[in-house]
């Protein structure tokens, strides 16, 4: 499945359309980068707020903390290659995040992350503009409407992206960054979902935040990652993709869910299921020629204590992915972790995935 042939073209494409020119911008290296690893087989392993907080802890006097702790490091020996982050809360101009993060916090280890010579994804789960709740806060099918031109939410939400965007360019423009806003946008369970909008107004979302990002701004070191919830078929995916030009990644977020049966059944389920939307990733891939990520996943709890090497690593082995991102590990919320931590009983199986050839951790 690997597309060497498209992967050759657009890393020229990206050092410089075509011409041998040497990569003049952070956002040219990081997509290099990432090309490189889905060309060669390799996936990026990236965890949600690893340097943040952990199963049984978490940073509290972040000015003077050197940031070394790391569940996933803990375990494996190793730092993510990607640090995931989250903007919710920025927006309302407060100094910490929805999960208790300050933001100052966040930018210190985002800068820490680079310097070990890893990598940064942000999402983004801000307020509902209109209602005053949370992103959870479905009760309104008016929300994206209300904030877009001529919308009586237009005006605080220009504000909102200000403030995102401050962030972002108080972090500086040599850091490139993933960013995957207005995720999971197929699902009902945000403000921005499938049948909270439509599929028009979803696209004025995605492109007026990139435009006021991108060319107000002036912030040309983000990769842009359009990331519904999956399994879907193609046209489904596709029915809300804002266009190649708003586009760098296009990813999916799948999760594995035991429910009633049993965790055999759960993995063989949810096996088929990321095979089957990584295979559509793939030729959307190759059609619009973009990057392919598994940008969520995992597994609360993980009551599978072989997960990692049985459901995992055979699910993404074959695809020419450039990454995949587990969620956090709640210090507060004993069973809300989708990575292993020291003591938990299956943490050598996460270790023994972060040995395979392919799975890149930080050095």
């Amino acid at each position: 499945m690997k597309r060497l042939y498209l992967f050759a073209a657009l890393a020229l494409v990206a050092c410089g359309s075509g011409n041998k020119k040497p990569m003049e911008t952070p956002k040219d290296h990081l997509v290099h980068t990432l090309f490189s690893y889905a060309e060669s087989g390799k996936i990026a392993y990236g965890h949600q707020d690893d340097l943040f907080y952990g199963h049984t802890w978490k940073v509290e006097d972040w000015e003077n903390d050197a940031l070394e702790r790391s569940d996933v490091k803990d375990v494996t020996g190793r730092y993510p290659m990607i640090l995931g982050c989250d903007l919710g809360g920025i927006e309302l101009g407060a100094d910490k995040n929805l999960d208790g993060i300050p933001f100052g916090l966040m930018r210190k280890a985002v800068l820490k992350q680079v310097e070990r010579g890893g990598m940064v994804t942000f999402s983004w789960h801000p307020r509902n503009p209109l209602t005053g709740g949370d992103a959870w806060d479905i009760s309104s099918t008016e929300v994206v409407k209300s904030v877009l031109p001529g919308g009586e939410k237009h005006a605080e939400f220009m504000l909102w992206l200000q403030r995102a965007a401050d962030f972002i360019e108080s972090i500086g423009p040599d850091v490139p960054i993933i960013f995957r806003p207005w995720h999971e946008n197929l699902g009902s369970w945000f403000w921005w979902g499938g049948k909270l909008c439509s599929d028009q107004e979803y696209k004025e979302l995605f492109r007026a935040t990139w435009l006021y990002f991108t060319k107000e701004r002036g912030l040309t070191n983000l990769l842009w990652c359009y990331s519904p919830n999956g399994p879907i078929p193609p046209e489904v995916y596709m029915s809300r993709y804002p266009g190649d030009e708003f586009v760098d990644i296009l990813g999916t977020d799948i999760y594995e869910y035991v429910g009633d049966g049993s965790v055999e059944e759960a993995g063989v389920r949810f096996q088929n299921q990321v095979k089957n939307m990584l295979s559509t990733l793939v030729a959307l891939g190759d059609e619009h020629k973009k990057l392919i990520c598994l940008s969520e996943t995992g597994l609360e709890g993980i009551p599978d204590l072989k997960w990692w090497t049985g459901s995992l690593a055979p699910s993404i082995q074959d695809f020419p992915i450039s990454y995949v991102l587990t969620w956090r590990n709640a210090w507060d919320q004993p069973g809300h972790f989708y990575a292993a931590w020291d003591g938990y009983e299956g943490a050598a199986d996460m270790k023994a995935f972060s040995e395979l050839d392919n799975i890149v951790f930080l050095p």
